[in-house]
């Protein structure tokens, strides 16, 4: 049975590159797709005319926001260590605990999977706080995600985070690292058994990943652990790394090495590894420190994670994207903080790589649309996904174009860049399967589990003076824009 998809804009892929097709098709048959370009000859069963439209391949997010997210509690909130982002020692000493109820996680994931796709995004990766955890992540509420990725329709790399190790602040404000290590390689053991266990169902829906949680928190045999575990599998890990400078100076302390250094010396580096955000490496600014850093991540084939919105919102940026881009690294994107939204970080990841050149001329909307489609695939070794072409998967996501908020269309991309965002997201296809409908997902009541949401954030946020430094009241560590009358 097929079906063929009509707009004003659709955006094919010839030749290793995206094009634009005027009044264009796209032909689906069962998961697959069979044509796109203009008057397909076949016959077809079902059809859908999208109209002042753009059709493209659906979004890949490889830092994809599952939570609700607790980074925008930073937002005015600083510095982050002083508010509740890193567990004082009194909070260690008695203990750290679950601060959501089972039901909760498996509530949190499903609510995320159904944003994701409503903005767009038919590919992710998941990445959730540890922050309100005891430890890491557990392989039981995966294997609740699962289900609900799979019900939901959208496709996902799944893998519980672990980690050997956390920072810790003491009373006197000095930061410094607790480890655990044989917990964290039992965590890890939990992981490689969900990978097994997981991998390639759901029709090929459901993939697995690891997911180390960030440099600062791994041992050396964790890691090694994990490299050989990702070779042995040959699935993706991702681990944070370069993403602030707290971090590169601890690595640099216990290691003598910059991350990047440590990591290659380990044999962790492989073009299977997706490091997110990549903003801290030597001859960066604010990092007095010569060094290759970005060859060594690029001379392992290893894939960055660009995330320009939450990096921005910590006052950072990629030095540049462009600059990136020019030594051949491989950059997808992901969203990693609220909104779930890639066009905003499509959007001021093009900005801030202008800015940090002094130029317009280097970084253009294709760049990152491409970062946002082919690059999260070419990370994932997935050569049929982030393209609309035959025999590629029919993950399609239609942004539309038809409302006087869009503004005037010049290119369908540039102006996605320009005035678009993902609440233009219409209609999304994962695997054939039509998920988001007209902006609704069938079977699934966003308003109230909005409310339900709220609720459950208003909960997370009163437990915060357990976990933050002198444990201050929330007034005190959330504080508001104005007094309030």
């Amino acid at each position: 049975m097929r079906t063929l998809l009509t707009a004003r804009h659709v955006v094919g892929h010839e030749n290793g590159r995206h094009c634009l097709i005027e009044n264009g098709e796209v032909v689906i048959e069962a998961d697959r797709i069979v044509f796109v370009g203009r008057d397909f000859p076949g016959d077809v069963a079902t059809r859908h005319d999208f109209g002042q439209a753009l059709v493209g391949p659906g979004l890949i997010d490889l830092d994809a926001l599952s939570d609700l997210d607790t980074t925008i509690l930073g937002y005015d909130n600083q510095p982050a260590w002083e508010k509740g982002r890193i567990w004082p020692k009194s909070y260690m000493d008695r203990g750290p605990y679950e601060m959501y109820t089972p039901d909760e996680l498996a509530f949190q994931k499903r609510y995320a999977f159904a944003l994701l796709l409503r903005h767009g995004i038919t590919t992710a990766l998941p990445i959730a706080s540890l922050f309100y955890r005891a430890w890491g992540e557990i392989p039981e509420e995966f294997d609740s995600a699962t289900e609900s990725a799979a019900d939901l329709g959208i496709r996902a790399y799944l893998g519980p985070a672990y980690r050997t190790g956390n920072t810790y602040i003491h009373d006197d404000g000095r930061i410094d690292c607790h480890y655990d290590e044989p917990r964290g390689l039992a965590e890890l053991d939990a992981a490689i058994a969900f990978a097994h266990r997981h991998e390639k169902t759901h029709g090929g829906l459901i993939r697995a990943m690891l997911a180390p949680d960030r440099v600062e928190t791994c041992t050396p045999e964790l890691l090694r652990r994990t490299a050989a575990a990702v070779r042995d599998l040959d699935i993706p890990v991702r681990l944070h790394a370069c993403q602030s400078k707290l971090e590169y100076d601890l690595v640099l302390q216990q290691h003598g090495m910059s991350p990047p250094e440590w990591l290659a010396s380990l044999g962790f580096l492989s073009p299977r590894t997706l490091i997110p955000h990549a903003t801290w490496v030597s001859g960066a600014s604010g990092l007095d420190r010569p060094g290759r850093d970005l060859d060594i991540l690029g001379e392992a084939g290893v894939s960055i994670v660009h995330c320009p919105l939450v990096t921005a919102r910590g006052g950072r940026a990629l030095d540049s994207f462009s600059k990136y881009k020019a030594r051949g690294l491989n950059i997808g994107l992901g969203t990693d903080t609220w909104p779930p939204d890639l066009v905003v970080n499509m959007q001021i990841g093009a900005l801030l790589s202008r800015i940090s050149d002094g130029s317009a001329r280097n970084t253009r909307a294709a760049d990152l649309y491409d970062a946002a489609t082919i690059g999260g695939a070419d990370a994932l070794h997935r050569p049929d996904l982030g393209r609309l072409m035959p025999g590629a998967q029919a993950d399609i996501t239609v942004f539309d174009f038809s409302h006087p908020l869009i503004g005037q269309v010049i290119d369908p991309i540039q102006t996605l860049l320009i005035g678009g965002a993902g609440r233009d997201v219409r209609d999304v296809f994962v695997a054939g399967r039509h998920v988001v409908q007209n902006g609704e997902i069938p079977g699934f009541d966003l308003a109230a589990a909005h409310a339900r949401a709220q609720a459950q954030f208003d909960g997370l946020v009163a437990k915060y003076p357990e976990r933050t430094w002198k444990h201050p009241p929330v007034e005190q560590i959330f504080t508001s824009s104005y007094p309030r009358a």
